[in-house]
């Protein structure tokens, strides 16, 4: 009679990972939220999600790249419940789309960094997927949960909303 073999729980790889994937993780999160709170927070959150998503059957190899897309999804659901929050605590009013978007000026990183922080949720996480992030339309409106239709309109609202803010501020400063 042959004893059962014990498997190795597959979150070690995770463990052996670790030290070198944290700083990377907490990075990428610091750099698009801008808030050191939510980003132990959210890297807190990654490395639980994945201790799960690696238990799981067919789980993909365990990485850094693998981890950062942990956060990503991580980051755009926090950004979705925000909006949900805020949503609930104002009625929302938008105004009709821009046709066109002819703003092709060079913007100052860290002024853009502190507009984009003045944004609602829903405007700063479809700027970031998109800009910072580089992901097409249809890849934020997957991380978004909407349609590609949705997200397009999204990201005019979001680009007219950040564009405003970004005179504005850049004429108070003047």
């Amino acid at each position: 009679m042959t004893e059962p073999r014990v498997q190795r729980d597959p979150a070690f790889a995770l463990l052996a990972l670790y030290e070198s994937a944290l700083p990377e993780v907490y990075g990428y999160l610091l750099s698009r939220c801008g808030d050191r709170t939510l980003a132990e927070e959210l890297t807190s959150e990654t490395f639980l999600g994945a201790v799960s998503a690696c238990r799981k059957d067919y789980a993909p190899a365990v990485s850094t790249g693998w981890l950062i897309g942990v956060a990503r999804h991580k980051l755009a659901d926090h950004w979705r419940r925000k909006e949900r929050e805020e949503r609930g605590l104002r009625i929302v009013h938008d105004s009709a789309p821009e046709v066109t978007d002819p703003w092709d000026g060079e913007l100052d990183a860290l002024l853009a960094r502190q507009v984009l922080a003045t944004l609602g949720a829903h405007h700063r996480s479809a700027l970031t997927l998109r800009y910072v992030d580089g992901l097409g339309v249809p890849e934020v409106a997957a991380h978004l949960g909407r349609s590609v239709h949705a997200t397009e309109a999204l990201l005019v609202r979001a680009r007219t909303a950040f564009r405003k803010a970004y005179q504005e501020k850049e004429g108070s400063d003047a």
